[in-house]
């Protein structure tokens, strides 16, 4: 009876060591047909990426900007300025073409959300010795009329808000460049309506009474 449950239990064993190497086995073989369908699929999905890669950049392609090589300095000029203040204006402007009865056949319309500034002051290399003059203890100082130095859009601000164009016309390519230039004339014309050469002016004396004042003159007249 013992030798009956020895043999059985010797048995057993050989049977769990027998499953163990078979499901080894299947596993063994398993990873390895795993691996060599990823093997073979990899190149293909690399393949597929690459192609969709290349259609996408077909699609919305990357503008490349190579500047030239050569540049040329035209002019260079000594500059004195002083640049008292600073406006920053918005501007909306509309440019069309062919608006009335036929404008959805034939028009072209755009409207246009300017952004600039304008910087003015006072030209210090207009001002000559003439232009100074010391009477007792008042110094007397002839200054030269405010200008502005700079009128230009912010182009990163300004932007085309909204564009109409007819159902038989093409876009006009110059119509935002017209409108561009006009928006750049009317902030200057907003600026200097506003006064801003006057006020370039009283803030060149502010300062320039204050330098003084600094070097030693303890009355200044501004003429």
């Amino acid at each position: 009876m013992e030798k009956q449950k020895s043999q059985f239990t010797v048995i057993n064993i050989l049977l769990i060591v027998l499953l163990v190497s078979i499901i080894g086995t299947i596993v063994f073989f398993a990873i390895k047909i795993n691996n060599t369908i990823n093997a073979t699929i990899s190149p293909i999905q690399q393949a597929n990426q690459a192609i969709s890669t290349q259609i996408s950049s077909l699609l919305h392609p990357t503008p490349t900007v190579i500047p030239d090589p050569v540049t040329i300095i035209r002019e260079v000029q000594s500059l004195a300025r002083l640049e008292t203040i600073q406006y920053t204006v918005e501007k909306i402007i509309t440019a069309e073409v062919n608006q009335g009865v036929f404008g959805p056949l034939f028009g072209d319309r755009l409207l246009f959300v300017a952004h600039g500034f304008v910087i003015a002051g006072i030209d210090l290399s207009k001002i000559s010795s003439e232009d100074l003059r010391l009477e007792d203890d008042i110094l007397y100082v002839n200054l030269p009329d405010a200008e502005v130095f700079v009128a230009t859009l912010n182009n990163d601000d300004s932007y085309v808000y909204d564009r109409t164009t007819g159902v038989f016309r093409k876009s006009d390519p110059d119509l935002e460049t017209n409108a561009r230039q006009v928006a750049e004339q009317e902030i200057l014309n907003a600026a200097l309506e506003d006064g801003i050469l006057v006020q370039a002016r009283i803030n060149a004396e502010v300062y320039l009474e204050r330098l003084l004042n600094s070097l030693g003159y303890r009355y200044i007249v501004f003429e």
